[in-house]
C-alpha cells in the first residue's frame, strides 16, 4: 500500500499540537486519545493493529501488527482518520505532556526510525509500527526504557513527541555519547545502542543518577529529551501529599513545614499536660 503524503503545521510552544491537512481520500493514523480536533468531513475508524495493514494484508497481518503494539505496551487498536469529502480537511493531534513534536520524514531517514515506545503520536497512513529488540539481553534486564523500543518503517511522515527541550546530535563514526536511558527519544538504526553500567554503586545511591547509561556510538543521528515523562511523573508523585489531603499553606514559601512539619510538632508539644 502506498504512503499518503500529508501537509502539516505544528503550533504552540510548551504544549504543542500538530495540525495535519488531508487531501480527499488521504488518511492519518493516531494513537488512541491523541486527537485534538478535526473537520466534519473526516471519518474515524478504529482498526486492529497499527493501521498500515488496513485494506489488505489479511487477518494474520493485522494480528501480527497488533501483537507488536501489545509488546511495546501500546493498545491493540489505532484510529485511522480519513478525508471522506472532495475538499481538504484538517485533523489535529495534541501532545500528552509539555515538550516538542518532531516531524520525522522516514524517506529522508532511510525508511526506518527507532524511538521510545511511548513517543509515537501520529503518522501518515502506510507507516508501519513495529518493535526493535536490542541485541544484548542485559539491556532488557537493566535498561528499563531502552530494551523494547518502537520501530517506524515506511517513506512517509511520522510525528514523535519528546518531553522538555529536544536536542538533535549527529554522531560521527566511532563517536560515543553517554545518555540517561530515559532521555533517548529516537535514533537512526545505524547508531549502535548499548546499556553500560555506571560502575560505582555510591554514584547511584547518593548522586541522584541511575545505575545504567545508554552508550550510543555513531555514525548516525540521535534525538534526546531533557524531561522524560517517567522523570516528570516521579517528581510529581514525590511532591504530592502522601496523606491524601491538601495542606492549606502548600503554595507558601514554608510549604508543609509550618503546620504539618517541624513547627506543628513544636507547637503541639504542649498538649501532653
Amino acid at each position: 500500500m502506498g504512503m499518503d503524503v500529508v501537509d502539516y503545521e505544528i503550533k504552540g510552544s510548551e504544549m504543542q499540537f500538530v495540525e495535519v491537512e488531508l487531501d480527499p481520500g488521504e488518511a492519518a493514523v493516531g494513537e488512541a486519545g491523541s486527537m485534538f480536533f478535526m473537520d466534519a468531513g473526516i471519518g474515524m475508524d478504529t482498526v486492529f493493529g497499527d493501521g498500515s495493514q488496513s485494506g489488505g494484508g489479511g487477518f494474520f497481518g493485522k494480528l501480527l501488527g497488533a501483537g507488536k503494539r501489545l509488546i511495546t505496551g501500546e493498545s491493540l487498536f489505532t484510529t485511522v482518520y480519513t478525508n471522506n469529502v472532495n475538499q481538504k480537511q484538517r485533523v489535529a493531534f495534541g501532545a500528552p505532556y509539555p515538550g516538542k513534536i518532531l516531524p520525522m520524514d522516514l524517506k529522508q531517514l532511510g525508511g526506518m526510525l527507532i524511538c521510545q515506545k511511548d513517543s509515537f503520536l501520529c503518522a501518515a497512513r502506510g507507516v508501519s509500527l513495529g518493535i526493535a529488540l536490542q541485541q544484548k539481553l542485559s539491556v532488557g534486564f537493566f535498561g528499563g526504557e531502552g530494551f523494547i523500543m518502537q520501530k517506524l518503517e515506511g517513506d512517509g511522515l511520522a510525528f514523535v513527541h519528546a518531553g522538555g527541550t529536544v536536542v538533535r546530535r549527529e554522531l560521527h563514526p566511532g563517536q560515543v555519547l553517554m545518555v540517561d536511558t530515559g532521555c533517548v527519544v529516537a535514533y537512526t538504526p545505524n547508531v549502535n545502542f548499548e546499556i553500560q553500567y555506571v560502575g560505582k554503586i555510591k554514584t547511584a545511591l547518593f548522586g541522584g543518577e541511575g545505575l545504567f547509561f545508554a552508550k550510543m556510538t555513531g555514525p548516525g543521528t540521535i534525538w534526546l529529551q531533557s524531561l522524560p515523562f517517567s522523570r516528570l511523573a516521579s517528581r510529581v508523585f514525590a511532591a504530592a501529599p502522601q496523606g491524601g489531603g491538601r495542606g492549606r499553606d502548600e503554595g507558601s514559601l514554608l510549604g508543609g513545614v509550618a503546620t504539618g512539619g517541624l513547627l506543628g510538632g513544636i507547637l503541639g508539644g504542649g498538649d501532653d499536660d
